[in-house]
């Protein structure tokens, strides 16, 4: 067999296992009742009802088309490498080692796209980072987080204000809350969600042992206006509203009013908090969105393995619920325990090279799904 065969045969055993994984066959069936359904005669009556199936048909759309144009694409190379062998075509044989080439990046293009097609993919997102236990160690790693996120935002485009955000005593976070917007924020943020770990020779001891730290990272998709609670109904035995001086940069309002706000829900303990706007009543507006968007992860099966660790054992940021680890010492490292993604650039990935982890995560979320 020769090397053209065996890097096509590669490209076609991963166009089926995309076909197994998308489970082509039932997608095609939804897609013609789907077609029957906008055929009736009454179809726009109910518009609402109307745009929701003609966007159910072009998610559906979005998923089989692109299997079709690598399934056929993979059949016509196939008759054409018989072909060009057959007849000793270099030109030919040059031209499909560059398709199949397109063919292999194409597939890899396609697959990220359905691990991207969840329902709150496309949504701007809400990151908090919480440290662990082990004081200064672990509020100096947060602010670490804080900064490799902040650059991979800028390479991505996305743009992010911070919500909130409490400096520790001696340096570091204790916890810090942003607003990501973007192209499918959530849908590559979602990847980071979960306890990160860090190994490294402390700065901050004099005998300068290797010292490990934990945070938490959640990441909430932002939810429409129109789902987000409405303050009049609000019973307020589900929730606690606190009302206290901001601190950190926030501008000349910081710590002379009283215009940070915190929300508690009792039953789930969920907590947020917002100082971000002059306006006790814009923080408490968008405290009150932050909380829904949270309230509403709770709701939601796809979501709940996710915040399991996070939600349920709140208290617990440390080992056993980690997604993530970086060693800066002996040697660096950073492994990713989901995807068993590795990459010895540790200082890199800390400078914001996250874009390999997300895919890779995506990609074993995608094998887990199916």
């Amino acid at each position: 067999m020769s090397e053209l065969s065996e890097a096509l045969d590669a490209v076609g055993i991963k166009v089926s296992a995309y076909a197994k994984m998308l489970d082509v066959d039932a997608k095609r069936h939804a897609i013609s009742d789907l077609e029957a359904r906008m055929t009736d005669a009454n179809f726009w009556d109910d518009q609402e009802q109307a745009q929701k199936i003609i966007a159910e048909l072009k998610a559906y759309k979005g998923m089989v088309d692109p299997y079709d144009a690598l399934s056929d694409s993979v059949t016509a190379c196939r008759e054409l490498l018989e072909l060009a062998e057959a007849e000793n075509d270099e030109d030919s044989l040059s031209e499909l080692r560059e398709e199949i080439s397109r063919l292999d990046q194409e597939y890899n293009r396609v697959e990220l796209s359905l691990a991207l097609s969840g329902e709150y993919d496309h949504n701007n997102v809400y990151m908090s980072i919480q440290p662990g236990a082990g004081g200064v160690e672990a509020m100096d790693w947060a602010e670490m987080l804080l900064r490799m996120y902040k650059n991979y935002f800028q390479n991505a485009n996305y743009s992010f204000e911070i919500i909130e955000a409490q400096p520790g005593e001696e340096a570091g976070l204790k916890s810090c809350t942003l607003f990501v917007k973007g192209e499918m924020a959530y849908g590559h943020l979602k990847s980071e969600m979960g306890t990160h770990r860090l190994v490294r020779m402390s700065p901050f001891n004099a005998q300068g042992k290797r010292q490990t730290s934990f945070c938490a990272v959640e990441v909430t998709p932002e939810i429409p206006d129109s789902e987000v609670v409405d303050v009049e109904k609000i019973d307020d035995k589900e929730f606690r509203v606190d009302k206290f001086r901001a601190s950190g940069a926030g501008g000349q309002h910081v710590n002379k009013t009283d215009s940070a706000i915190r929300i508690t829900h009792y039953e789930s303990d969920i907590s947020v908090s917002c100082q971000s706007e002059r306006s006790q009543a814009q923080n408490l507006a968008k405290a009150w969105k932050m909380m829904t968007a949270k309230l509403q992860q709770l709701k939601d099966a796809e979501r709940l393995d996710e915040l399991k660790d996070l939600m349920s054992d709140r208290g617990t940021i440390g080992w056993g619920h980690q997604i993530r680890s970086y060693v800066l010492q002996p040697t660096q490292l950073v492994t990713d325990l989901r995807s068993r993604r590795k990459e010895s650039n540790a200082l890199g990935v800390l400078d914001g090279d996250l874009q390999p982890f997300i895919d890779s995560y995506l990609r074993w979320r995608l094998s887990n799904d199916s």
